[in-house]
């Protein structure tokens, strides 16, 4: 469902299990960081609401988008329960943003079926920096709310 017709921040609180004694790790892209700290700092208050203590969650800081594979790989080699990557890559006058956006993903995709922890994509994909910022704790909620919330439920998996 596209995120104009809801709130990403909007979810049944009893659906959601509990992070306790869960260790997170959290990939960020520096990129774009008045949106990505944005998502950040809603995955990190909604892992803490759900039993997740401060302690348990590692931060690794990227400069970009492009090397949270490689921020993902070192957090699980943590021993981390799943590993969410933040990041924003705002469509431009080029392609790259496609390049990016498809590298990161399938890179994350293939760490998720080679090791045994979700490997979140919390990557937004806008076209322009409204989109992200809406997205970023605006009209539509934080998408990092969302990556933290499947990310609890994925451990359950």
């Amino acid at each position: 469902m596209a995120s104009v017709l809801q709130n990403l921040s909007n979810y049944d609180e009893k659906s959601v299990p509990s992070g306790k004694g869960k260790k997170i790790g959290i990939a960020v892209a520096e990129w774009n960081k008045h949106i990505t700290f944005s998502l950040l700092s809603g995955c990190t208050d909604t892992l803490t609401k759900f039993g997740v203590n401060e302690e348990d969650i590692e931060i690794s800081i990227v400069p970009g988008t492009f090397e949270l594979p490689y921020a993902a790989k070192q957090l699980y080699d943590k021993n981390m329960n799943a590993v969410i990557c933040i990041g924003c890559v705002i469509k431009g006058e080029t392609d790259h943003d496609v390049y990016i956006n498809y590298s990161v993903a399938n890179a994350l995709q293939n760490l998720n079926i080679q090791y045994n922890i979700p490997f979140i994509f919390g990557v937004l994909t806008p076209n322009n920096e409204q989109q992200a910022l809406d997205r970023a704790g605006g009209k539509h909620g934080n998408k990092g709310t969302e990556a933290a919330i499947t990310a609890l439920k994925m451990m359950q998996v």
